[in-house]
């Protein structure tokens, strides 16, 4: 198994010598890397410039943009199902879909003409807002718009709209319940059922039971990471802050976000100036990105965190194939 990082300055891999991960090469220097997947023996690397693809585990590359108008990439995924279908969320706010391993991609046009019906946008770019993240639960999927709300598919990822529990408006004074924060982050779902959605916002963490027609806030924060157990849709692990990049920690709720206990063990938490960014499961260990570009690694179920690639300081992402 390799582990594939997205940097600021290219894709490091990593593999597993003496029980510990070490980084074995470095590859695409210069490129500044915002997201990496790889399955099939293919990675994957979403960029400001486009997608790149490796088809012989990161020894050459080659571009893969054809029809993905928007090039700056934040976000990019697999469906778990379908061999050979990927999605890049991007800024400007719009979803590519590919169902050739990223030979061609088509331009989800409804989601271009919600960003500009919504005047989406983002707080800290000219960007109209950006898609960065996405879920799939057989033929549902959600998608996640920073500064602009939840989408929902029906048909597989191929048509979006809004889920009914969010309105696309981009005002961060947050609508009333039982919509969700306009802000939002990242989305997981869960393969018990395709009704259940997470979702981390800068508003707080929400949870829907019905498909996003309706969602619940269960802590009210500002946070961006979440893992949900892929054993138990009650479990979670939360990278919660007080405020953008600000009292950053993690803890766990294990009662469907009803209460929630500190899971910082081996931290100096919190943090002053910076939070998890994403949380990626590999194996039985959890790897957390803070927003400062470092990795930090637990067992799951123990959380005794510890600093994981000490010579990555500029990390988004990871992948493990």
């Amino acid at each position: 198994m390799q582990i594939y990082i997205a940097t600021s300055n290219g894709l490091a891999v990593a593999e597993r010598a003496n029980g510990e991960w070490k980084i074995s090469e470095r590859v695409l220097d210069g490129k500044h890397i915002t997201s990496v997947i790889a399955r099939e023996g293919v990675i994957l690397v979403g960029s400001r410039e486009g997608v790149l693809r490796s088809d012989d585990l990161g020894k050459t590359w080659r571009d893969a943009s054809n029809g993905l108008a928007t090039k700056y990439v934040r976000w990019l995924a697999y469906h778990p199902d379908i061999s050979d279908c990927e999605f890049a969320g991007t800024e400007p706010a719009n979803i590519f879909v590919s169902r050739d391993g990223a030979q061609t991609w088509r331009e989800c046009n409804e989601v271009a003409q919600l960003r500009d019906a919504h005047h989406w946008f983002l707080p800290y770019s000219d960007g109209a807002g950006c898609v960065r993240g996405f879920a799939f639960c057989g033929s549902r999927a959600y998608a996640a718009v920073e500064v602009g709300g939840a989408l929902r598919s029906d048909d597989w990822g191929a048509t979006w709209r809004l889920c009914d529990g969010s309105n696309g408006n981009p005002d961060l004074e947050g609508p009333p319940a039982p919509f969700i924060y306009p802000d939002v982050h990242s989305i997981e779902s869960h393969s018990a059922t395709p009704d259940w959605a997470f979702a981390p916002t800068g508003g707080g963490f929400y949870i829907s039971r019905d498909g996003g027609v309706t969602w619940q806030l269960k802590y009210d924060c500002y946070v961006r990471a979440l893992w949900v157990n892929p054993n138990n849709a009650d479990h979670f692990i939360l990278g919660p802050a007080d405020g953008v990049d600000r009292n950053g920690r993690i803890e766990e709720s294990r009662d469907g976000g009803e209460t929630w206990t500190n899971a910082s063990d081996g931290l100096a938490v919190p943090w002053k100036d910076h939070m998890v960014e994403r949380f990626k499961q590999v194996g039985d260990e959890l790897f957390a990105v803070l927003s400062n570009g470092e990795i930090l690694v637990a067992h799951v179920e123990e959380w005794k965190w510890q600093r994981a690639f000490a010579e990555i300081k500029n990390a988004h992402a990871l992948w493990a194939m």
